[in-house]
């Protein structure tokens, strides 16, 4: 632009307007109530502007906008967004008048009395832009103009159609114009005012109103009042500049500027001005959220997001499903209930450290339903090992949490215990179990046949030998008792009992699962699948799915899917009842998991469960309305499972003598269930 631009003549004035006639009379309008804002160059003619218009789509068809989703738990409470544009759109009934009166006053004064453009805005700013030799130095344009503008750039799907949809050129402006004019046709003024409120950007991550007002002052669009309406709407400008983090003074003075206009228009009196002047921004900010990392219940989040991700319902790849979750404006109700997981988050960060050499991880379950009501572990999400942060998902089976699973010791007694009841085998039946066993592993029934196998396999007890039935050998945990119980049942019910409680449990490779050393849990597992599989006995016999989401609402508030409980039955009541039984005893004084139990007014069962070499150390227990299951397991900041013993785990050197499910597990699970 020239310092000293060429003062012009009435003839060059005269020749520009001719075109402004030209291209409105093109479109076949009054040139009496349109005109072009934009600067018409030296060597265009009329006829090839109106070529150019008249070529023209007459209507631009208007794509949803890109809204984020919200995660939701058992109360309404949001406790995660995803996004692409951290937008939420609303109706114009819920935003404020304040916030409509304040852009009208400041954006388009005269926006409920013109057409798609303002005439005397349009003039005055050509005339500024042909003093300037032909650049645009002053925008003219109305907020259907700029809805227009807005539109295109949203709808843009590459790089030279985002260059266009912002250009200042004339071809811009004589798209821009054409579809202002259609939308001005065929949509009402509070339609366009209410697009433009929700496309336009306001800074911060916060695009529309609604996500601007509640970012900037934690309240709704509809609660806006004048001086936080004048503040928002100042920043469209350029948010930017005007943007109260980057300087309180400039957002200041715009706001200011915004009143002068609400003023100046009949918005407000002389003395309401003067009264809103002199008050403070009166920030109150509410920070903007997107993904787990930054959710309130991170590692609940994590799992809903890989269930959501696994989920064909949304789309037939993973990148569409994803495309949807950021930009769709869904509304997903998650089963997680705020005080279980606030509970196993105190629990969990108590009892194990976020740089510990381990990792502390539980799921809760509710019986008879499978709904998810926490998943917690010690280690927090996020992506720097130095402050312990991990993006594995311990809590959750490794297909969705990518973590892998931990030995599930003695947890698997369980599967042969129920198997046994189911078979018939009387709870009273006496085994002596010696201090060590050895046995051919030939001797094992399978599903066809014996185990192919034909050396012995050697076990030990740690907790005493002798005659014991099915209540005590479970209550005290006996080895050997158990392996001899095993060859009983033989290895297939057990396997398949296990299968049909949700452990994921394969045998074919390097690592087979149905083996005889099956009931001392070789087999790995994760905290929900073992908790829902103890669920099962809390619901008499009754497996449910575990499931973390009950609704997806799409962005009309429709429903969009909803989630059943998957449930069926998978033993008696009969076997389901003995085993309550059998694991009640467990809690009660003198059994392994007394310290870690509830009120004994409360019914409670449980199971302990250590590995060999002591890497994991479960606690898995439940009550007719909750299943949780507990492990500590020694972890590296690779996630690679290492013994637990000599390592100091939330505060608590832990020695060969605490190394066990009852003493390091249990505590974790009761301060969660308690």
């Amino acid at each position: 632009m020239s310092a000293n631009p060429e003062p012009l003549s009435a003839a060059r004035i005269g020749s520009h307007l001719g075109v402004i006639a030209a291209v409105a009379v093109a479109m076949g309008l009054l040139v009496g109530g349109l005109a072009i804002p934009f600067a018409v160059g030296a060597g265009i003619g009329a006829r090839g502007l109106a070529s150019s218009v008249a070529s023209l789509p007459k209507t631009l068809e208007t794509e949803p906008l890109r809204q984020a989703s919200k995660i939701l738990d058992n109360k309404g409470n949001v406790i995660a967004t995803f996004y692409d544009e951290n937008r939420i759109n609303v109706k114009y009934e819920q935003i404020s008048p304040a916030m409509v009166n304040a852009i009208v006053a400041v954006e388009d004064y005269r926006f409920w009395k013109h057409g798609a453009i303002d005439l005397k805005g349009t003039l005055r700013a050509a005339l500024k832009n042909l003093a300037s030799g032909g650049q645009v130095v002053q925008g003219g344009s109305s907020i259907t103009q700029q809805m227009a503008k807005l539109t295109l750039l949203a709808q843009a799907k590459t790089e030279s159609e985002k260059k266009a949809a912002t250009a200042d050129t004339l071809a811009r402006k004589i798209t821009e114009l054409r579809h202002a004019i259609a939308f001005e046709q065929n949509h009402s003024k509070k339609w366009i005012l209410t697009r433009y409120l929700n496309i336009a950007f306001f800074g911060d991550q916060s695009h529309g109103i609604q996500a601007a007002a509640r970012h900037y002052f934690s309240v709704d669009a509809k609660d806006l009042n004048v001086q936080q309406a004048a503040m928002l709407a100042g920043l469209v400008k350029n948010p930017n500049v005007y943007n109260p983090t980057a300087s309180k003074d400039a957002a200041l003075s715009r706001r200011n500027v915004v009143l002068d206009q609400m003023q100046k228009y009949g918005y407000l009196s002389r003395g309401e001005l003067a009264d809103l002047k002199a008050k403070p921004l009166g920030l109150k900010r509410s920070p903007n959220r997107n993904g787990c990392i930054s959710s309130v219940a991170p590692i609940f989040c994590d799992y809903v997001y890989n269930f959501l991700m696994a989920d064909p319902a949304l789309g037939e790849t993973k990148q569409g499903r994803e495309n949807l979750l950021r930009n769709g404006g869904l509304t997903i109700s998650t089963t997680m209930d705020p005080r279980f997981q606030a509970a196993a988050d105190r629990s969990t960060s108590t009892y194990v450290g976020r740089k510990d050499q381990a990792v502390g991880a539980l799921a809760s379950v509710q019986p008879g339903t499978g709904l998810v009501r926490a998943v917690s572990q010690s280690r927090p999400l996020g992506l720097d090992p130095r402050k312990g942060e991990t993006t594995l998902n311990f809590a959750i089976p490794t297909e969705l949490g990518k973590a892998q699973r931990f030995q599930a010791g003695s947890t698997f007694k369980v599967f042969v215990l129920a198997a046994a009841l189911e078979e018939g085998i009387n709870p009273r039946t006496s085994l002596w179990s010696p201090p060590t066993l050895d046995i051919s592993q030939n001797s094992f029934p399978d599903c066809r046949g014996n185990y192919p196998v034909g050396s012995n396999y050697h076990v030990s007890n740690s907790t005493g030998s002798g005659v014991f039935s099915l209540y005590t050998g479970t209550q005290h945990s006996v080895n050997t008792f158990f392996i001899k119980l095993t060859k009983m049942t033989g290895l297939c019910d057990p396997w398949r009992l296990a299968r049909s409680m949700g452990m994921t449990l394969t045998n074919t490779g390097s690592h087979p699962t149905r083996t005889p050393n099956f009931a001392l849990g070789a087999a790995g597992s994760s905290p929900l699948e073992t908790a829902s599989a103890y669920a099962t006995f809390g619901s008499r016999g009754t497996y449910c799915k575990p499931l973390p989401i009950v609704e997806i609402r799409n962005s009309e508030g429709g429903v969009f899917k909803k989630y059943e409980p998957e449930c069926k039955r998978v033993m008696s009541e009969y076997t389901a009842d003995v085993v309550n039984d059998v694991l009640r005893g467990v809690q009660l004084p003198g059994g392994f998991g007394y310290g870690a139990g509830l009120s004994l007014t409360v019914p409670s069962a449980g199971k302990t469960g250590t590995t060999q070499d002591n890497k994991a150390v479960w606690f898995s227990g439940y009550t007719p309305d909750l299943a949780t299951a507990a492990v500590i397991g020694g972890s590296n900041k690779f996630g690679i499972p290492i013994t637990l013993k000599g390592q100091v785990v939330g505060g608590r050197y832990v020695s060969s003598s605490i190394a066990f499910g009852s003493t390091l597990a249990g505590p974790m699970w009761g301060a969660e269930m308690k």
